[in-house]
């Protein structure tokens, strides 16, 4: 499902115009994005978290060039789905 898909969705749901709808979901990823680069971590209860994760140091080879290379530490965005949203997806996705 791609963003447009979305937003598709929630016009048809909820009567809203498109134009609308996409301006509103931006806005929830932009300020979701301001807050992780500012190091605050997003809750969302019964949907899950947006967490900022801090990757230590580590050392990595390169074996193109047979070398071994520094990973500085570093922090990468994650999510973590609620325990409600995770188990409705176990009941509920069919193979």
């Amino acid at each position: 499902m791609t963003k447009a898909d979305i937003v598709n969705e929630i016009s048809k749901n909820t009567g809203i115009e498109k134009v609308t709808v996409q301006k509103t979901v931006e806005a929830f990823m932009e300020t979701v994005k301001d807050s992780l680069t500012e190091g605050r971590n997003v809750y969302l209860r019964g949907f899950g978290s947006f967490i900022v994760k801090k990757r230590a140091e580590k050392t990595a080879r390169n074996i193109s060039k047979n070398t071994t290379i520094i990973i500085p530490e570093h922090f990468i965005p994650a999510f973590k789905p609620a325990k409600t949203f995770v188990a409705q997806v176990k009941d509920e996705v069919k193979k």
